[in-house]
């Protein structure tokens, strides 16, 4: 609640103290602290690394640079930084600065209190009025960000450019007690970069040869992506020196703190909740598909691989679920690794591709990377295809379903399929439901069905049995008939596409 507080005198009387917007940060830490309260809530991942080097920076009463590569979450961190602002402070009404009633910056403010005493007014900021943020641009300049003599002002008040009072502040002089983040910091040029210099060590700023010294309040906090420094621009060394911590942000280190980030970031909207039912599973195949981009020789490790890329992928996974019942008239319906595989988009704008990826082209380096979770995350559900083959005096789980299709036996499992149409099909499939059932039995018959798609995709990645691309689905059949045929998953293009739009590949 604002207090009701409305003059300078009222706020003496009441015996307000000011505070600086470090000791502000600090203080309300400690409270937080001491209390077992969740300072950055939200924030998966970073509770023993980024986190705790956080804290230390604030106590310290440090600037902050959250160096790390992209969708590590450091945008967030730097906003939940107001949650340890106090509610609300005072200004002097009419300021263009925030000044403190008790420590007024600018001469408008000193002016008026001259004039009026403890009459003068006053109004309160809330602790979300009190956050600036800019993104670094290379058309930033100096005026933006720190000020510039105003020919308009001068003008409309008569007023000589000599006079203090032309003055146009920029974002930082505006963002005074309160916190000021520079977002891609490499990106902004080095001759601006060079006007934060007094502002960090001296607090103060100079504009355009004013004697004007502006001792401004403020708590710095820069965000910037590795790769800058050698692709886009760098941070100069001596702004570098006047930064005091340098947090190194990072993925998240497990599937786990992946998943909870996805589930807690995705929009998934109420409708498609009740429409569509999803699984585990799906969730960790999502999150696998990052990992394996992470390591991939056709994605670029120094670009990144950002969380927002499983966050649009599991979206677009109940997108395609939602659009299969929505096609097939169906109140509901189960994911399917059908709708695993149909976001492909979400992947492909989202990984920075090397030159040998490039080549290969953006969806088949898609498609890989999501056949490869299959086939890390199969282990999970089903025996290794690679030592059953091994095992002595015993058959292989998947000897009757690889027969089938020895035998010559294909089938076709549609995106749009509908319900009784999928079982159907995955019932067609001799031996598939006794693995499943003998390795899962208690399962409700939605994710049985579920895991027997799952299986005949796991196969197919360890090569028992051959997956085709369909241009609305995929195909499964004996390995041999596939060679003579068309080419297996992710590693070719429909048999009627036109032959200008296949990708380019290495010679």
């Amino acid at each position: 609640m604002q207090p009701t507080i409305n003059t300078l005198g009222q706020l003496k009387a009441a015996g307000y103290v000011s505070r600086t917007v470090k000791q502000e940060l600090r203080e309300n830490l400690i409270k937080k602290l001491k209390n077992k309260e969740e300072v950055f809530p939200g924030i998966f991942g970073y509770e023993e690394t980024v986190i705790p080097e956080l804290q230390r920076a604030i106590l310290a009463g440090h600037h902050i640079n959250l160096l790390g590569l992209r969708g590590q979450a450091k945008t967030r961190i730097a906003r939940l930084l107001i949650n340890l602002l106090d509610e609300y402070v005072p200004v002097v009404a009419g300021s263009e600065l925030n000044d403190d009633p008790l420590q007024p910056l600018s001469i408008f403010a000193k002016n008026l209190i001259e004039e009026k005493g403890d009459d003068t007014p006053i109004t309160w900021l809330a602790r979300a009025d009190r956050y600036t943020e800019k993104l670094a641009t290379p058309d930033v300049s100096v005026a933006d960000l720190i000020g510039d003599a105003d020919p308009i002002k001068a003008a409309t008040l008569k007023l000589p450019y000599s006079d203090e009072r032309v003055i146009h502040f920029g974002l930082i002089p505006r963002a005074h007690r309160g916190i000021f983040v520079i977002n891609e910091l490499p990106d902004l040029q080095a001759r601006i970069q060079v006007s934060l210099f007094n502002i960090l060590q001296e607090g103060d700023i100079q504009i355009r040869g004013f004697k004007v010294r502006l001792p401004l309040d403020i708590q710095f906090v820069f965000t910037a992506n590795p790769e800058d420094y050698t692709n886009r621009g760098s941070i100069v060394t001596p702004l570098k020196d006047r930064i005091d911590a340098q947090i190194i942000t990072h993925y998240p280190k497990s599937i786990e703190i992946g998943k909870r980030i996805t589930k807690q970031e995705a929009r998934i909207k109420d409708e498609q909740r009740g429409l569509v039912t999803s699984n585990e599973v799906i969730h960790d195949l999502v999150e696998q598909v990052a990992v394996e981009a992470r390591g991939s020789e056709f994605v670029d490790a120094k670009s990144g691989v950002s969380a927002r890329l499983t966050i649009s992928a599991y979206e677009q996974v109940i997108a395609g679920a939602e659009r299969r019942a929505l096609v097939n008239g169906e109140s509901n319906t189960y994911v399917r690794i059908g709708d695993f595989i149909t976001a492909v988009p979400a992947v492909t704008g989202k990984v920075e591709l090397v030159y040998e990826g490039e080549q290969e082209g953006a969806g088949i380096v898609a498609e890989k990377l999501m056949g490869k979770a299959i086939r890390t995350l199969f282990l999970n559900y089903f025996p290794d295809p690679e030592k059953s083959k091994k095992l002595k005096n015993r058959p292989s789980p998947y000897k009757t379903v690889q027969g089938w299709f020895s035998n010559g036996h294909t089938i076709d499992l549609l995106h749009d399929a509908s319900t009784t149409d999928y079982r159907a099909t995955l019932d067609g499939v001799p031996g598939l439901r006794n693995i499943t059932t003998e390795l899962h039995p208690n399962e409700t018959p939605e994710h049985t069905y579920f895991l027997m798609e799952f299986l005949l995709h796991g196969l197919a990645e360890y090569s028992l049995i051959s997956r085709n691309r369909l241009s609305g689905g995929a195909q499964f059949k004996d390995l041999l008939a596939s060679m003579f045929t068309m080419p297996s998953f992710g590693e070719g293009e429909d048999e009627d596409e036109d032959e200008d739009e296949k990708p380019r590949r290495r010679r």
